[in-house]
């Protein structure tokens, strides 16, 4: 048997594990919901064999006990008490019990539970509730006179929070025992902190294996707008829950989505804390494991994300996607501003002018120009196609006759564009989609957005760009590459709008203004990582780099540069090394905000970064 046959063997022998009457008849749904091709394509990517098993994973990450005592020790100087919300219905006794034991099992010990009970007939509830209460007095209750629904329920229990924070906590699922020591640690570093949210996972209903970790990015506006990717564990300022006014019923369903957007608005200082502190139990009535259960859900997330566009004043229209509770927005342009298409080339006439001919032929918005940054070419034959080119109202070549600097000739480019906004262009890529620069401009023309990137494909159809994490391989690098395009990746981040610290400048929009006030392409960095640098300086200057994966472009990547093969380019790409550590150690340092420091940097799909403690015991 072959290493494939193999391979493919293991994964059958999987899928057939998880099978029962429960998984065939949610996998018909799916099916009738995506059709055969997109289902069989999830399903692969679904059933893929992680390259870290999880398991083992988190096995090794959990605090030993060990670390929990030291916890348990810790002197806080200024530790708030933090109430945790609990709207509880019917709660089977286990699980009630469990969620319990999480609370009386944490290291920071300045908590109370606030559960609003909305079936105060049930027996096994009272029984347990008045049990944990009678122990612990931290521990209160208020049996409400009906059931309210999960968004009135919670607004009981918040009514009840005495806290300066107050944690969201479903009935049914679970705290890590250092879920707010860790908070509480954040807060101390960051006492203008008005929400705090951390990492999570999935468990089962017995508790028997933990997987799919959710491992998030600092505050993320444009992900938050395309799925709602903080969920768990949410701790807010009271005065924040108060000024916002709870939950809201009409929400039902995606009522904490809609709570987070008006907390985030209202907040001073977003903090993530990058450990995995909520255990999400999923059973077959949760949304964590069925979300077709619940389709007014999805209806209910669109709306909070309309709520949010029309109380931030920005234009867009929310759509959902052919994923249960991701969503796309759509930027409208305002009026017709001129792009400025700026594209570098040497010699290269078939490869510019298929590159061209795509833009006018592919192009629906029409105030563009090009600009054609001529680089010492000498053949005869580039030079008869400059001559047709320059027949065309909406191409302006100039001519850069200095040595190849990719940053030099760009700035170089950007003084001779009229444009508000800038488009840089590699000459090697190839329009597929009408609305190209319609999508890129909508979304560049925000207040808060400096520049767009785009999803550039291999013409085998792989990903070549899906945005750019710094620290991969070192400096800086492309994620998802050669992941079939028709793949979503790692909780669909290859198909979602979302913000990142950078994007490449083969296809890169960027507000004129922003590219000046950051100072242009650095000329230090005559090849490598020069977008990378920009985009940081960028970023520096508190404008939104984004990723839009609804722009796909073919990338046949620069043909005209060559290989990094004689001494002098090797010299070259070690000091444009040097010059990133330098200038942006920080970073490079700390780890990509857009990142996680759980995920690996020497893969490029989300992969987990590997634990020295795995495959041993715990001490």
């Amino acid at each position: 048997m072959s290493k494939d046959d193999s391979t493919g063997k293991i994964q059958w022998d999987r899928l057939l594990k998880k099978l029962s009457p429960y998984t065939v008849q949610k996998g018909l749904r799916y099916l009738k919901h995506y059709g055969l091709r997109e289902f069989w394509i999830r399903l692969h990517e679904r059933f893929e064999p992680e390259e870290v098993p999880y398991g083992p994973w988190y096995e090794a990450y959990r605090p030993t006990d060990e670390i929990l005592e030291k916890q348990r020790r810790e002197k806080f100087k200024d530790g708030p008490l933090i109430s945790i919300v609990v709207p509880a219905y019917l709660t089977p006794e286990r699980f009630l019990r469990q969620m319990l034991d999480s609370l009386l099992a944490q290291t920071y010990a300045n908590w109370e539970l606030c559960l609003a009970n909305g079936s105060p007939e049930d027996p096994d509830m009272q029984t347990v509730l008045k049990a944990y209460s009678e122990m612990d007095r931290r521990i209160r209750y208020q049996d409400l006179e009906e059931n309210l629904g999960i968004a009135e329920n919670t607004n009981a229990a918040f009514a009840m929070a005495k806290g300066e924070f107050v944690g969201l906590l479903d009935h049914d699922d679970l705290l890590a025992p250092n879920a707010l020591y860790e908070v509480a640690m954040a807060l101390e570093q960051h006492p203008q902190a008005d929400v705090i949210y951390t990492d999570e996972d999935k468990v089962t209903t017995d508790l028997s294996e933990y997987f799919q970790p959710h491992l998030k990015p600092d505050f993320n506006l444009d992900l938050l707008r395309s799925n709602n990717y903080i969920c768990h564990f949410l701790v807010v300022r009271r005065c924040i829950v108060e000024k916002t006014g709870g939950f809201r019923r009409e929400f039902d369903g995606a009522q904490d989505y809609d709570f987070i957007f008006r907390c985030v608005e209202q907040a001073r200082e977003i903090v993530h804390v990058p450990e995995i502190l909520y255990h999400w139990r999923t059973h077959k009535s949760s949304t964590a494991d069925n979300p077709a259960s619940k389709m007014y859900a999805f209806e209910a997330g669109k709306r909070a994300i309309e709520g949010n566009l029309g109380r931030t004043g920005t234009k867009g229209t929310v759509e959902h996607t052919p994923d249960f509770g991701f969503y796309r927005v759509k930027y409208p342009v305002q009026g017709e501003p001129l792009v400025s298409i700026i594209i570098p080339n040497r010699e290269e006439k078939d490869t510019l002018k298929e590159c061209v001919e795509s833009i006018f032929e592919k192009t629906s918005y029409k105030n563009y120009e090009i600009i054609i940054v001529e680089n010492n070419s000498s053949s005869d034959e580039i030079f008869n196609y400059y001559r047709q080119l320059s027949k065309e109202p909406k191409v302006h070549l100039v001519r850069w006759k200095k040595e190849f600097n990719y940053s030099a000739i760009n700035n170089f480019g950007v003084r001779n564009a009229k444009g508000e906004y800038l488009l840089f262009l590699n000459n090697d890529v190839k329009i597929i989609d009408a609305d190209w620069l319609t999508e890129m401009l909508g979304v560049c023309q925000r207040r808060e957005v400096g520049a767009v990137g785009a999803k550039l494909l291999y013409p085998d159809n792989t990903i070549q760009h899906a945005g750019c994490v710094v620290g991969i391989g070192g400096i800086a690098g492309n994620m998802f590459v050669n992941m079939p395009a028709e793949r979503t990746g790692y909780l669909h981040k290859a198909s979602l709008l979302q913000d990142m610290s950078c994007v490449t400048a083969a296809c890169m929009m960027m507000k004129k203004s922003v590219f000046e006030e950051a100072g242009g392409f650095t000329e230090e960095l005559a090849v490598a990582f020069n977008d990378v640098d920009l985009c940081l300086k960028v970023r520096s200057h508190d404008h939104l780099i984004v990723y839009d994966p609804y722009v796909r472009l073919y990338h046949y990547e620069s043909k005209s540069r060559g290989t990094e093969d004689s001494e002098e380019k090797v010299r070259r790409f070690q000091k444009e090394i040097e010059y990133m550590r330098c200038h942006w150690m920080d970073i490079l340092k700390k780890g990509d905000p857009y990142y996680n420091k759980n995920l690996s940097l020497t893969k490029w799909n989300y992969s987990l970064k590997p634990l020295p403690g795995m495959g041993k015991k715990k001490g």
